[in-house]
């Protein structure tokens, strides 16, 4: 599958090029025309999230009967990960915006400050992030695929199905969420023989909207953070893995995929089914998988906040304003806050740029300009995303001394009848 991809995403370059956006009139045709292909690529991954995330997340949680301080104990580490290394993100993407100021020589007033009021007018409170994370109904959250809510909604469910003591009951919804969870990932399989046809027409449409002649005047922008991305995956993903005893062979073949995937469709979601299937793979236990993987999406988002970083202070360069570094660092606290309120959103980290930089009194073109090169740095912090909640997955797990143990089948005591009801799959937590 993955040389599928490769040759596809060459393709797709070498198509976007070719037939660019531009010279429609010319050719009369472009490569913006392939969107349909991406676009039903993306819908198909899209319909099997929320069956597959609610079926493994409820096996995982309630298939352990009574014991939730187990389950609260992997939040807290999850949360307490996640907080550690996106700061170690900002940190890094705050040393390369000042150490390389990408933005000197740039004129970001040349652009259109209409695109940055409109998402500026979005609301990044702490508020509105716990707002977002309570669903106001199951179904309407998952029709829009917010993830976070679905977690929300799942994890009280499971919460409830481990407290019920009618037998049968427990057993039929086990054993039904465990059997949709299997189907669910073969659908996975079959959704992924379409991956190489959505993927390179993906990169085509992209190239051709963009063109690679806008490199010409951000490209100190787009390799700044290309090269601060590599430095974060060197010497804070890495070493991270390392004190973790993380299979490194094993985990570069595991991740190849879904990282190629997210890089070229700048999309999580499109990664998200198959990171799951392969960190369970790995040795992850379905539990660990099914919880962090998802709340990663909406706490752990690297690259994302590697991006802000470097941005926010990249727009104060290029118009020309001193930002000491107390004022930079109080708006990294900033970016730390509200880029957890607006995972879910389309276009979620230029929001909060817009927002962060309405805050600081900032120029709002500056957003209409990197939009020009905005889908090159989201195919780097997009795949980075992944990257570090596939890792967040085996960290967790060898933090809870789980990882890599054989998968077989365990008894979920019923609290009433007190027999082992047997749930394929499922691990109890002396495992």
């Amino acid at each position: 599958m993955s040389q599928w991809i490769l040759i596809s995403m060459v393709l797709g370059v070498l198509v976007g090029w070719m037939y660019p956006e531009a010279d429609r009139a010319t050719h009369h045709w472009a490569a913006t025309d392939l969107a349909i292909l991406s676009t039903v690529f993306l819908r198909m991954i899209k319909s099997l999230i929320v069956p597959l995330l609610f079926s493994t997340l409820v096996v995982g949680i309630a298939g352990h009967g009574d014991d939730m301080k187990r389950v609260g104990r992997l939040a807290f580490r999850s949360i307490l990960y996640f907080e550690i290394v996106t700061t170690l993100a900002l940190v890094v993407g705050l040393a390369a915006v000042n150490l390389v100021k990408p933005g000197r020589g740039i004129d970001v007033l040349s652009g259109s400050a209409e695109q940055g009021t409109t998402l500026a007018a979005t609301k990044t409170t702490v508020a509105s992030m716990l707002e977002h994370t309570v669903p106001q109904s199951f179904f309407q959250a998952a029709s829009e695929n917010q993830v976070l809510q679905i977690v929300f909604f799942t994890i009280l469910f499971a919460v409830g199905l481990a407290k019920v003591t009618n037998a049968p009951a427990k057993k039929f919804m086990l054993s039904a969420c465990e059997s949709l969870s299997e189907v669910m990932f073969k659908f996975v399989g079959v959704v992924m023989g379409f991956a190489p046809i959505g993927i390179g027409a993906a990169i085509a449409v992209t190239v051709s909207k963009s063109g690679i002649g806008v490199l010409k005047t951000l490209g100190l922008l787009v390799g700044t953070l290309y090269g601060a991305l590599v430095v974060f995956i060197v010497f804070v993903l890495i070493p991270i893995a390392l004190m973790a005893r993380v299979p490194i062979k094993r985990f570069i073949k595991a991740v190849k995929e879904p990282w190629l995937i997210a890089f070229s469709s700048a999309s999580s979601e499109a990664a998200l089914p198959l990171a799951m299937e392969r960190m369970e793979q790995l040795g992850v236990p379905r539990r660990i998988v099914a919880f962090v993987l998802p709340t990663g999406y909406s706490f752990n988002l690297d690259g994302t906040t590697l991006y802000l970083a470097l941005a926010s202070v990249f727009v104060a360069q290029a118009a020309g304003v001193d930002m000491p570094l107390s004022t930079q660092l109080a708006m990294m606290l900033t970016l730390m806050l509200t880029s957890k309120g607006v995972a879910a959103v389309p276009r979620a980290s230029l929001v909060i740029l817009s927002g962060t930089l309405v805050q600081f009194g900032l120029p709002l073109q500056a957003v209409g300009v990197i939009l020009g090169v905005d889908a090159l740095m989201d195919m780097a912090r997009t795949s980075t995303n992944v990257l570090g909640n596939c890792l967040a997955t085996v960290v967790m797990a060898r933090w809870e001394g789980d990882f890599d143990k054989p998968a077989r089948d365990t008894p979920v005591l019923d609290a009433v009848a007190g027999q082992p009801l047997r749930v394929p799959g499922v691990q109890t937590p002396s495992e």
